[in-house]
């Protein structure tokens, strides 16, 4: 699923394509799209036509474009969604589920999405923030988050350091790919307990955090195929940067042991055998 750095890209190209247009016709392509909104396909069109996004906003991995209603276009990507800023005569995409039409006649808004797992829905009083995501941690380039709190969260959980990265209550907008990358880089493997993380390792590893997705972001994000896109529908490149993610059996770039696979969490995580070496049991 689209990270941090992939849903911030998409972001700031709603921000530029369509914050300060007035919706003037919503189109339904798909119902799957719209199930999120249980009031159904004609409220949530009659809650956005004649309305006006104000800005682009987002926690975590979620979006929402607030609406001068005070309401709230909410949208979670999915394992393939996309959100396209286009021009209207432009052909139809293979799998377009929505489409929005301005009042200004220029690019339209597309949602796209192959597997239909992500969709859309408008959330009363929600423009600053919607009462569906509410529950979600700030993420470590938000100017709000709080470095020492998160510390003292990390080492208060009784958990594993990357099933705590991968919690969107502690940290949000980190998934697989920048939980496994942040912890090669502080040398931690994932199975390590949180407890037994000493205060400056907990400070070192969110550091790391920050640098990769921060680096992420300034290469457009982690696209491993043509589903992970901006708006304009262009993949991101930190793909090429990746030291431990999807390269296993290829040299670690620190001291060249073979990168190794393992099963978590219904996924996979990579790590250096040598660099991270798994706890040993009972003693972390």
């Amino acid at each position: 699923m689209p990270e941090l750095p992939e849903v911030e890209v998409v972001r700031r190209g709603l921000e530029q394509g369509v914050a300060g247009r007035t919706v003037t016709a919503v189109e339904v392509r798909h119902p799957r799209a719209v199930r999120r909104h249980v009031a159904g396909e004609a409220d949530f069109r009659g809650l956005l036509e004649g309305r006006t996004i104000t800005s682009a906003e987002r926690r975590g991995k979620y979006l929402w474009l607030p609406l001068d209603s005070g309401d709230a276009l909410t949208g979670h990507l999915g394992m393939s969604g996309q959100l396209l800023v286009v021009p209207g005569d432009k052909p139809d995409e293979t799998h377009l589920r929505l489409r929005f039409r301005f009042t200004d006649g220029g690019r339209e808004l597309r949602f796209v999405d192959q597997r239909t797992f992500g969709g859309l829905a408008v959330v009363a009083g929600g423009a600053a923030l919607p009462s569906t995501i509410a529950h979600i941690a700030r993420d470590p380039l938000d100017p709000a988050f709080d470095d020492e709190a998160f510390v003292r969260a990390l080492r208060a959980r009784r958990t594993v350091v990357k099933r705590a990265l991968l919690d969107q209550t502690l940290v949000s907008g980190i998934g697989n790919i920048y939980a496994d990358e942040s912890l090669w880089r502080a040398r931690l493997h994932g199975a390590r307990p949180t407890e037994l993380i000493t205060r400056p390792k907990a400070r070192e590893l969110l550091a790391h955090v920050r640098d990769v997705l921060s680096e992420s972001l300034a290469q457009g994000g982690t696209s491993f195929d043509a589903l992970y896109v901006s708006t304009e529908g262009v993949s991101g490149l930190f793909e090429r940067s990746l030291n431990a993610y999807g390269r296993e059996g290829e040299p670690c770039p620190r001291c060249g042991a073979p990168v190794r696979r393992e099963a978590f969490m219904n996924r996979s995580s990579y790590s250096c055998p040598r660099c991270q070496p798994r706890p040993r049991p009972g003693r972390g």
